[in-house]
């Protein structure tokens, strides 16, 4: 993916209003975009614990596929995002390497939902997240971060196939630089949210 991401917003301060918080961990695997995506659509200055990748990675990450790759998480990414008034997400974005999964589960911990951002070129690596996802009963949807340099275009019917996602979980197209696309992601997140609640109460 282009190093180059869109515009930064306006850093807007927290609406009076606001008065539903929701925790939403994004996971993926190692240099899926994940870091990109929260600084994308955070409307505040994101925390992020990136370090430069040095010689003592070498063999422990997997950069295969990632030349471009410099930096890391080595904690997690932190932002936040206003969808109304009333609704406001605290994003927290997980490190992708195997070394770093140990924190995933205390991420998770009062995580209302998930984006498991895929990227195509490794989908390999996607399936951890989604594994812990289930087993801890947390809902997600899945993103498929569309690189510049994927020449494998493969359908999202495909993709669906590939990682054996069942029907009611949502699978949707986005572009992690793009805040507008970003933002489309957490939409489609608590959609998803609010129609699992809904379902439940309707449930005898």
């Amino acid at each position: 993916m282009d190093s180059v991401t869109s515009e930064l917003p306006a850093r807007t301060p927290l609406h009076d209003a606001a008065e539903n918080g929701l925790k939403i961990v994004i996971v993926g695997g190692f240099g899926v975009g994940k870091t990109t995506l929260v600084r994308s659509v955070s409307e505040i200055r994101p925390l992020n614990t990136e370090e430069v990748m040095t010689q003592a990675g070498v063999g422990v990450d997997e950069t295969a596929g990632l030349p471009a790759k410099t930096t890391t998480t080595v904690a997690f990414d932190f932002g936040r995002i206003s969808l109304n008034e009333r609704m406001v997400l605290y994003l927290f974005g997980a490190p992708g390497q195997e070394r770093f999964w140990f924190l995933w589960d205390r991420l998770f911990s009062g995580t209302l939902g998930a984006v498991v951002l895929v990227d195509t070129r490794r989908m390999s690596e996607s399936w951890y997240a989604i594994d812990r996802l289930e087993h801890h009963k947390t809902p997600f949807v899945v993103a498929v971060n569309r690189f510049d340099d994927d020449a494998s275009a493969f359908s999202l019917d495909e993709i669906r196939l590939a990682l054996s996602l069942p029907e009611h979980v949502p699978l949707i197209d986005c572009d992690a630089r793009v805040r507008s696309s970003g933002k489309n992601v957490l939409i489609t997140l608590v959609d998803h949210l609010y129609e699992l609640a809904m379902a439940r109460e309707m449930t005898p």
